[in-house]
């Protein structure tokens, strides 16, 4: 039976359940916080102070009721006795545990060169911790930071005008979702190398040596596969909303690479969704950046991100 089709399609199967099993939960935090009096008063959150920033690591409810982790990151100085009112940057992960561990490290020392605050949440899909891959709760949480992170650190202020959203990958898909869906919330945004098209993307895993695996998390967080459920892969694929992002009004950087290796055929993803925006209304405030590098390779403190953040206008321009 070793190499029956049949025997390896249900290893896979069974493979796939039990790695689903373990993303429904979370990752265990070490020191946390959860509410303003543990901050007011003998707080157990967790501050660490790393490249010249201050990270704090609380707790906050998704829209099921899961209790999920978000990375606070502030200028270094910033504090309960120092606390003017910043900038916010929302920035979802990428696919993975592994993606939301790493983010905030690629970020680096930018909050405190010029002063922003970063928020990067956990997430939460309607299955899966880590692949919430667009779910429409998952964008109502992303919506919510500010008001979660007012309530979660009461000396915190936000400047609720410079509210902005950056995400690669799966996080640059669900940032264009928040800006076709929270307009008025944000001040601009960035997407680096995000699938846009969900229906798509399943698809296209066909040439990825992992191909049966990520299928496999698509069905069970989605539901189904997109043949069977057209409508739940629409609602979570940005090009299905180019008019509402056309529209909206929000600044919107769009990069992505000709020469993807994971999502592939940026052309048929980002690239699209940008000549989408572009048909629909010459004028919006849509600009791109196209380039070769690896997937999301861009989005760190010392490669693309200070370029993303000088169209953000956080950042002077050279």
């Amino acid at each position: 039976m070793a190499g029956h089709p049949i025997a390896t399609r249900l290893l896979r199967t069974s493979l796939v359940a039990a790695i689903a099993a373990v993303l429904l939960a979370t990752v265990a935090p070490a020191e946390t916080i959860s509410g303003m009096a543990q901050l007011s008063a003998g707080s157990t959150v967790r501050v660490a102070s790393r490249e010249g920033v201050r990270e704090l690591k609380l707790h906050y409810r998704a829209s099921g009721g899961q209790r999920r982790i978000a990375f606070l990151i502030l200028p270094s100085r910033y504090g309960p006795h120092n606390h003017p009112a910043l900038p916010l940057i929302i920035s979802p992960h990428g696919r993975g545990a592994g993606p939301f561990l790493e983010l905030a490290r690629a970020w680096g020392p930018l909050a405190t060169r010029r002063r922003f605050a970063i928020v990067v949440p956990e997430g939460q899909g309607r299955r899966l911790a880590h692949h919430s891959w667009g779910y429409p709760g998952q964008i109502d949480d992303l919506a919510r930071m500010p008001e979660i992170l007012r309530e979660a650190v009461p000396w915190l202020r936000i400047d609720s005008r410079r509210i902005y959203a950056v995400g690669g990958s799966m996080g640059g898909q669900e940032t264009l979702l928040l800006v076709a869906r929270y307009p008025h919330l944000l001040a601009g945004a960035v997407s680096f190398d995000a699938p846009t098209d969900l229906a798509r993307r399943y698809a296209q895993f066909a040439v990825l040596s992992n191909c049966d695996f990520l299928r496999g998390l698509m069905r069970i967080e989605i539901g189904g596969p997109p043949d069977e459920l057209a409508d739940s892969y629409e609602e979570r694929s940005p090009f299905h909303f180019a008019e509402e992002i056309a529209s909206s009004g929000v600044p919107l950087q769009l990069w992505w690479s000709t020469r993807d290796e994971l999502v592939v055929d940026q052309g048929s993803q980002s690239g699209l969704l940008y000549a989408r925006i572009k048909q629909l209304d010459p004028a919006a405030p849509v600009t791109k950046v196209v380039g070769t590098w690896p997937h999301t390779a861009e989005l760190r403190w010392d490669k693309g991100l200070p370029e993303a953040l000088r169209f953000l206008g956080l950042l002077p321009r050279r």
